[in-house]
């Protein structure tokens, strides 16, 4: 089993998600897990004083001036360190994990990143927000830069949620047909299903013919050739 361990500020934005269609099945049949750590709840108080939420920031300036705020280091660095902890005591052998941050610097992640991240028992999902997590995290905890594309996102929730879908994809038995995850689906030709006709504002929309007519060599040729012209298409983008 797979086991997702994410750090993050917002926890409860990972929930709709996750608990909903081939990730809530993959759970179900324990073929993945998911576990939660907010770097809020390793706050050291004050001496005599209980913890407000006020008293739970973390985040500051940054030094050296520059906008925005950045999130503290310890609070990720104990938090990381609890689902290390987490892990351990809980694999009767040597886990194999890799941790993770978001950073649209990072590098890009594709079809064969998750192939190789589907290959650890344990991976830690390090979410950043505002501008930043202090750099120190990453000398106590060597991590890899991983990002979604060349933009900004307000934080590493997101591409969380994308990287542990495409990861548990590949997982074996989680999708009824191994074929569906194949790379090859990415440039696919065009797909259609019942009614074979459709009428929109008096004009009529059908399927092509040669997917009606029962002739697969046929069907796989204009099936490729879609794919051909889609892939010419992001080409020349």
């Amino acid at each position: 089993m797979t086991t997702f361990h994410i750090i993050s500020l917002f926890p409860a934005s990972f929930e709709s998600y996750l608990n909903a269609s081939i990730i809530k099945r993959a759970q179900e049949r324990k073929k993945i897990a998911i576990e939660y750590y907010n770097p809020r709840d390793f706050v050291v108080p004050k001496k005599g004083k209980a913890l407000g939420y006020q008293d739970r920031r973390v985040d500051d300036r940054p030094y050296g001036g520059g906008p925005g705020m950045v999130i503290e280091a310890m609070p990720v660095i104990k938090a990381i360190e609890k689902s290390i902890k987490s892990i351990k005591s809980v694999k009767s052998i040597r886990p194999k994990i890799k941790i993770v941050f978001f950073s649209p610097a990072g590098k890009q992640f594709t079809n064969d990143i998750a192939d190789t991240l589907k290959g650890y028992s344990d991976i830690i999902f390090v979410c950043g927000r505002y501008e930043g997590i202090d750099a120190r995290v990453k000398k106590v905890f060597p991590m890899v830069d991983i990002s979604i594309g060349p933009f900004v996102l307000t934080g590493g929730e997101l591409p969380a949620m994308i990287a542990i879908d495409a990861i548990t994809r590949r997982i074996p038995g989680v999708l009824g047909d191994d074929s569906s995850v194949e790379e090859r689906r990415v440039a696919g030709s065009d797909v259609y299903t019942r009614p074979e006709i459709i009428e929109y504002k008096k004009k009529k929309y059908r399927v092509p013919k040669v997917l009606l007519s029962g002739h697969h060599a046929k069907m796989d040729e204009w099936k490729l050739r879609g794919k051909s012209i889609a892939n010419r298409k992001k080409i020349t983008k």
